[in-house]
């Protein structure tokens, strides 16, 4: 059918003058990062009605911008696409140890999967979030 795609971005919001930030990218992007783990989850494997779910992180976003993020965006039927943001801030993450942390973004992610199921529920989309879920849980450990 199509190429081989990742069903599961990443994205990045952050104040640049924010020093946590830089701290957070080696978190999603670094070696260690959980972009390059995620990689490996290719959108076919699940169906056709969604080829990207994008993890939005948002470090330390204003109150302004906290306040108006959905706990998951609407799905978008052109781009098959959906965003899913999650807040990172000192409380939930940076007073963390780094064993913390990555099980913050694991446990943040497989959530907001939950709410994405409901979504694929009610829409009746044909992707397999029960099967994404639990290879979410595996290359993520």
């Amino acid at each position: 059918m199509g190429e081989n795609v990742n069903i599961l971005g990443c994205f990045v919001s952050s104040n640049r003058k924010d020093e946590m930030a830089p701290n957070f990218d080696l978190y999603i992007w670094g070696d260690k990062g959980i972009s390059k783990r995620l990689n490996v989850l290719i959108n076919e494997t699940y169906g056709i009605d969604v080829k990207l779910i994008l993890l939005q992180f948002y470090v330390n976003p204003i109150p302004y911008l906290r306040q108006h993020l959905k706990e998951i965006e609407g799905y978008r039927r052109n781009e098959k696409s959906i965003g899913i943001p999650i807040i990172v801030n000192d409380e939930n993450f940076f007073s963390k140890s780094e064993t913390e942390r990555f099980e913050f973004l694991k446990v943040s992610i497989l959530q907001k999967l939950d709410l994405l199921a409901e979504v694929v529920r009610k829409k009746k989309l044909d992707t397999n979030i029960e099967l994404l879920k639990a290879d979410v849980e595996k290359v993520l450990g």
